[in-house]
């Protein structure tokens, strides 16, 4: 079972490879676009700007084969930017287009909270799935992000997240797992979902 963690200059990847085969999967840290469709399943990490990801992953070539993989089904797993690029478009330092898998959009934190969100947080699940077993209602993850995003169809909402407001904390849709928290970061828990997952991919 070969994951493909795409590498396009943005995000913590040693953390998340090694969390990865932590939970038994085979990590090809990867730049190349010709990879994705030999992968069994991809994995999109990253921190920082909407807009310089979205840049960097076109540069690469990656963009449109990443975009072909998940809508045609291949296993996929985003965290943090990650779990924003899926989205129709972002307001992060003006409004980019997202790789629009799912229909939303990424907004700024309210402006009644300290921004970036750092630190340990909860996580409340809004519907049942395989990747949070074993994970209790109220289980804390760790966070650090100033947008979140707004999906408009409310059936892929997983967990949200109590922060000012209760933001989107993960979503699940068909074959796109993706998270706002760093399960890399996140100890027990974190490495309880990325166990739960990758037992759902390797199980096909």
């Amino acid at each position: 079972m070969r994951v493909a963690l795409v590498d396009y200059g943005m995000g913590n990847l040693l953390s998340v490879r090694k969390a990865l085969q932590v939970v038994g999967l085979e990590v090809v840290q990867t730049s190349d676009p010709d990879f994705l469709p030999e992968a069994d399943a991809i994995v999109l990490p990253g921190v920082g700007a909407f807009r310089d990801a979205v840049r960097n992953l076109k540069a690469s070539g990656i963009w449109d084969q990443l975009k072909k993989q998940i809508e045609e089904g291949k296993p996929f797993l985003g965290i943090c930017l990650g779990l924003q690029l899926l989205f129709e478009r972002s307001y992060e330092f003006g409004e980019e287009e997202g790789l629009g898998v799912l229909r939303g959009e990424v907004v700024l934190l309210p402006h009644t909270v300290r921004v970036p969100h750092i630190g340990w947080n909860q996580i409340f699940r809004k519907k049942d799935s395989p990747v949070l077993e074993g994970v209790p209602d109220g289980a804390y993850l760790y966070f650090v992000h100033s947008y979140h995003v707004v999906p408009k169809d409310p059936s892929c909402i997983l967990t949200v997240t109590d922060y000012g407001i209760d933001f989107v904390s993960s979503v699940e849709w068909e074959n796109v797992l993706a998270v706002q928290f760093h399960p890399e970061k996140s100890q027990k828990m974190g490495l309880r979902i990325l166990k739960n997952w990758a037992k759902r991919i390797m199980d096909g």
